[in-house]
């Protein structure tokens, strides 16, 4: 993957703090609409407040007790998942087509990235067949969700880092049936801020940018 092809070489890192997850979708459905062959790259990162998304293919009887979380049907694609609070979401606003990706290689590239983060912590994380995300001894550990307009993406993934799992015991995560979900403290001795700062150098070489990166902003466009 090689940014420096295209016109614009820096990746944007927008740190936005703890934030509603609707702002922030509707946000990133504006600045893809609104994007043109100047727009730069960004990966917004964020936490989000208790919330259930249902993806495109989302079917009701995955969500089995969703209790006081909200439900909010979203446009990426798969099933139901869960955000809150000591998870790491990073969205992915990417012109594939300037970088000439395709969603195949883009998926697999954050893939990479979140392996690459959990192997620097000494966790042995690997795919499976037939259940996207990443897992460790066949338990989830993140997520992964995407949509493409125009060769533009939005939407992202999710890393479990220090969380109250709790909530996932009232879906069937990713619509996977006795799915067990982790985060990484079960493994390690985390910080937030560290592993963010991994995952976004991770990121920013597995899409071709190396020292490209440049925090813009602490807030939507």
């Amino acid at each position: 993957m090689n940014a420096r092809a295209a016109n614009c070489s820096q990746l944007n890192i927008r740190k936005l703090g703890l934030m509603d997850y609707e702002p922030v979708w509707r946000a990133m459905q504006a600045f893809t609409d609104a994007r043109d062959e100047t727009t730069g790259d960004e990966i917004w990162l964020v936490e989000h407040p208790p919330v259930f998304t249902q993806g495109q293919a989302g079917q009701a009887e995955h969500i089995l007790a969703s209790g006081d979380i909200p439900v909010i049907q979203v446009d990426r694609g798969g099933q139901v998942t869960y955000h809150g609070p000591g998870q790491i979401v990073a969205y992915t606003l990417i012109d594939i087509g300037r970088l000439e990706l395709g969603v195949r290689q883009l998926v697999s590239g954050i893939e990479d990235a979140i392996l690459a983060v959990l192997d620097s912590y000494g966790v042995a994380a690997e795919r499976l067949a037939g259940a996207p995300g990443i897992y460790v001894d066949g338990v989830k550990i993140a997520s992964l969700g995407l949509r493409v307009r125009k060769g533009r993406s939005f939407h992202g993934l999710a890393l479990n880092v220090d969380m109250d799992l709790e909530p996932f015991r009232r879906i069937n995560p990713c619509g996977l049936r006795g799915m067990q979900v982790t985060h990484l403290a079960a493994f390690a001795r985390v910080d937030m801020a560290e592993v963010e700062k991994r995952l976004v150098s991770s990121l920013g070489r597995v899409l071709g940018y190396n020292d490209g990166l440049r925090q813009t902003a602490t807030t939507l466009p």
